[in-house]
């Protein structure tokens, strides 16, 4: 015959053998019966295990062949340069002058022009020991040794509202055919002729405009 036990699962004699004439537990005061031990479950069935799959044969793909396809050649592995001409830059465009002021030019007997950049400048030609060139630089013209490293000085002057100029040079200066003194302020117009020198070798056409 089986022993009472008690069936609160709370309780300290939970499923413990009491006395059989007990009706209750002597701890918890529960109403005594028989306790079946829980049964164990049933294990799950096996997975059946997926056939495995044979893999292709791996075939590595062929080597390049780099070897020469004839080995009686020598490749050529020189490169050819084409020498190139020299060739000078193109000359400074010309500055424009401030918009306040008539822009001034001179027009050499070539069709060449030079401007004037600003109230001032000095005309004349560059050389090796100068440290900065002439604002009105005349350096390429033909007879250009005729003109001096500061030929003259060229300003504008507020109160005549004109543009002056002064011979600083060695050879001279002729204004409309009229030899200029030097150190002495003329006014030149549009329309006038400047030649530097004698024997009219470098003649200039002056725009004001």
């Amino acid at each position: 015959m089986p022993a009472n036990r008690c069936p609160n699962p709370s309780c300290e004699y939970f499923n413990r053998a009491l006395p059989n004439n007990a009706k209750v537990c002597p701890w918890c005061s529960t109403p005594l019966g028989n306790v079946i031990p829980p049964q164990g479950s049933n294990p799950p069935p096996a997975q059946p295990t997926p056939p495995i799959q044979e893999q292709p044969n791996y075939q590595p793909p062929p080597s390049p062949n780099y070897s020469n396809p004839n080995p009686n050649s020598n490749p050529n592995y020189s490169t050819q340069y084409q020498e190139r001409g020299y060739t000078s830059p193109p000359p400074p465009a010309p500055s424009v002058p401030s918009s306040r002021l008539p822009v001034f030019k001179l027009i050499h007997s070539t069709g060449r022009e030079f401007y004037l950049s600003g109230e001032v400048g000095s005309l004349g030609r560059r050389t090796q020991s100068m440290p900065t060139p002439p604002e009105i630089d005349l350096t390429g013209i033909p007879q250009e040794g005729i003109v001096s490293r500061r030929h003259a000085r060229i300003f504008w002057d507020w109160s005549q509202n004109a543009y002056m100029l002064v011979d600083t040079s060695t050879n001279g200066i002729y204004l409309n055919g009229n030899l200029l003194n030097a150190g002495v302020s003329y006014r030149i117009l549009n329309g006038d002729t400047l030649q530097l020198g004698q024997d009219n070798l470098v003649t200039f056409t002056v725009s004001v405009g």
